[in-house]
């Protein structure tokens, strides 16, 4: 059987969820794989590991599709990187906690193409809200969800 690993689209995740992230890998001593057009610092261990890709648009989301398996947790707030890593089989979860599903990841996409198009127009949508506690804690509370069933 395939072990389980957690994919990190590392460019835009959040410090508090890599720590979080560095943490279960340790614990579970389950494979945690960073992937971004950047160095990003991680703690010495046999379980966490990162992947410099080239800069581009969506390098870094098309390694991981990739090299995702249908076992395998992906953590993004790339609604399109989720939808591809959902078609693969596999999981995605949003550094907020909001866990991307074949059947609301449709819905996002939608609208997230409505709040490009409305930017687009030059309407003034704004960005996220900075992470905040409940976030956090949603974020731990559905990783470890998934940690147990694995």
């Amino acid at each position: 059987m395939k072990q389980h690993k957690i994919w990190v689209d590392a460019d835009a995740c959040p410090n508090p969820i890599k720590e979080m992230l560095f943490r279960a890998a340790e614990r579970k001593s389950l494979p945690v794989v960073l992937v971004a057009n950047q160095t990003i610092r991680i703690p010495p261990s046999a379980f966490i590991s990162q992947v410099r890709v080239g800069s581009g648009f969506d390098v870094a989301d098309q390694y991981i599709v990739d090299h995702v398996a249908a076992t395998d947790l992906v953590i993004t707030a790339d609604i399109p990187l989720a939808s591809a890593v959902i078609e693969k089989g596999a999981l995605a979860l949003n550094p907020r906690g909001e866990l991307y599903t074949a059947d609301n990841i449709r819905q996002k996409l939608t609208m997230r193409d409505f709040m490009d198009e409305l930017r687009s127009s030059g309407i003034q949508t704004g960005g996220p809200s900075a992470l905040s506690a409940a976030d956090k804690q949603a974020f731990a509370n559905s990783l470890d969800k998934w940690l147990i069933r694995v």
